[in-house]
């Protein structure tokens, strides 16, 4: 390819609406442009990266037994409605009618149409197991798309579904993607972590999430400073914490005033924070209350609240009216004296408090010598809060580090969730009828793209690994106007293109300096320019743009040592 030819209108100021640093290096190294909130076009740089990412992965997905197809991006509705997920998978799904009042949505996921697919074609457990794949837009409707192709409406994922006889091959074929996967993120050049993770609105049984180790990453991700144990905050598991054996005392009701935070209430009683219990207040969609306690230094993880409210997707913050109605009062609540009905979870950290304090139900009184244990009545006790810094790893003890990720790609032990809701099911070797047992497992390709430019930049531009560079090697003659340069660097160009190298000659009439920054802007991972120098002498001034060493080669060796530092790089 000639950047003569070559579409890639590079920018020299940065887009206002850029928030990130990899949106933005895309939007400037000419590689994307908006089309509308949360829509990208791919320009030909930028398609390229996309081309290379899915090329190994499929190479990965085939090389662990998956088979490549398509399936419609347009769904019927009456799939999901027999999963029973058309009603409760939220506002992120894109739904319509056509012009005969049939409903649909533009496939946010697949697992219903893969399911409604092979449970009419797979009949006995000598068709098992069975990997199908595709590489395709999904569509969800963000409520605040951001961050470029962190998280835009619609993207490109391979998604593969995996079907197998029972639990036990489900497991194996798992552990053949969960392999594929970091096989897919190594060679891409990326450091990553696979970390436990929740399910979400997919569903099923375990699930981990492959996830690159960023500063922007939307992620938070608990890691143990001695075992191998990683989790995002959203599933991490915690112990509950024991508390300094108290002989109980009786309960009191003392007067707080304006003591409706803990903070004030710590100063307001000169207590310790660990003496105190936070309050928070919930409704669902439903409008139902759900209560939560928790220690007063401790967050809590509304994911795990989630976990406990069956067939509740979303949370919102409780309206006071609505607080008021079951006794509660804001800012001074406390499990006793809530009506019956109410939700009430109560993290087993608080279960475990002695002579604390919480809200007495009413304004600016609280309740000394709170013994949860004796005090708090028809709670639900669960994990609740969100994990931190320097609590112990729930496999050995040691405290966990906290950093930031981008989710990639995740895998998900699905079991029987959808195959019993859509009637998929085999003839097993007794010639019973059993439900398929499945696996599903996703890769965000954009975001891939996206989280190697997050990972690997510096004040110049972008860093590309090799294997997903638009264009390995980039050839540049310092005076686009000079035949004789113009022609030494065609032959250069020639003979890489001959030894397989994926290479670009950047013929274009424009000066040395602005070719220079965009290359560096791009983030070829090799420049090679000839120059007077060239002609002269017959070496060739090659840099590594990761590191930024140049250094000179002679005609003759010069293919041998690009070649080389491809291996590299």
């Amino acid at each position: 390819m000639r950047a003569t030819n070559l579409y890639a209108p590079t920018l020299r100021q940065t887009p206002a609406d850029a928030e990130i640093l990899s949106h933005q290096l895309m939007l400037r190294a000419g590689m994307m442009r908006k089309s509308a909130n949360g829509m990208y076009h791919f320009l030909p740089l930028g398609w390229r990266t996309i081309r290379k990412i899915e090329q190994i992965i499929r190479e990965e997905m085939d090389a662990a037994g998956g088979q490549e197809m398509c399936m419609p991006i347009l769904q019927p509705a009456e799939y999901w409605q027999e999963s029973g997920r058309w009603a409760v998978y939220g506002a992120e799904m894109m739904r319509m009618k056509d012009r005969h009042g049939h409903e649909y949505c533009l496939g946010p996921t697949h697992e219903e149409m893969i399911t409604s697919l092979v449970r009419d074609e797979v009949r006995s457990y000598k068709q098992l197991p069975l990997m199908l794949y595709q590489i395709q837009d999904k569509f969800r409707d963000e409520r605040r798309p951001r961050f470029g192709l962190m998280r835009s409406r619609e993207f490109i994922m391979k998604d593969l579904y995996s079907f197998d006889k029972d639990v036990e091959g489900m497991n194996l074929s798992y552990r053949k993607m969960y392999d594929a996967y970091t096989a897919i993120f190594s060679r891409c050049g990326l450091e990553f972590r696979p970390v436990e993770a929740d399910n979400g609105a997919i569903g099923g049984g375990h699930s981990h999430e492959f996830t690159v180790l960023a500063d922007a990453g939307e992620s938070s991700i608990a890691c143990c400073t001695k075992c191998d144990y990683a989790a995002s905050d959203e599933k991490a598991e915690l112990a509950p914490v024991e508390a300094p054996d108290e002989e109980p005392r009786e309960l009191e009701k003392v007067a707080t005033p304006g003591t409706n935070t803990i903070e004030s209430l710590v100063s307001f009683l000169n207590i310790p924070i660990e003496k105190t219990i936070k309050a928070v207040a919930y409704e669902t969609e439903q409008n139902a209350l759900v209560l939560v306690f928790v220690r007063g230094d401790h967050e809590v993880n509304e994911v795990k609240v989630l976990h406990q409210l069956e067939g509740v997707l979303e949370l919102r913050m409780a309206e006071e009216e609505t607080i008021r109605a079951a006794g509660g009062c804001p800012g001074f609540m406390s499990p006793i004296g809530i009506k019956k009905g109410t939700h009430i979870l109560v993290d087993p950290t608080v279960m475990n408090m002695k002579n604390a304090v919480s809200g007495a139900n009413e304004t600016d009184f609280h309740y000394k010598n709170v013994n949860p244990s004796r005090d708090f009545k028809d709670v639900v006790v669960a994990d609740l809060r969100l994990v931190r810094e320097g609590d112990p790893c729930p496999h050995c003890g040691a405290p966990v580090k906290m950093t930031r990720g981008i989710e990639v790609g995740q895998v998900f032990a699905l079991g029987t969730k959808y195959s019993a809701a859509m009637g998929a099911t085999f003839l097993n070797e007794q010639g019973k009828e059993k439900p398929l047992v499945m696996g599903c497992y996703g890769i965000g390709v954009g975001r891939t793209m996206a989280a190697a430019i997050e990972q690997s930049n510096d004040e110049h531009g972008i860093i590309w690994s090799r294997s997903i560079a638009p264009f390995e090697v980039v050839v540049v003659p310092v005076n686009g106007k000079n035949e004789e340069q113009l022609r030494y660097a065609e032959e250069v160009y020639g003979e890489l293109k001959k030894a397989g190298v994926d290479v670009l000659l950047d013929d274009r009439p424009e000066r040395p300096g602005v070719k220079f920054k965009d290359c560096d802007l791009i983030g070829y991972p090799l420049r090679l320019t000839i120059g007077p120098k060239t002609l002269e002498e017959g070496t060739l001034e090659v840099k590594i743009r990761k590191t930024g060493e140049m250094f000179h080669e002679t005609r003759e060796n010069y293919l041998g040592k690009v070649q080389e530092l491809l291996k590299t790089l």
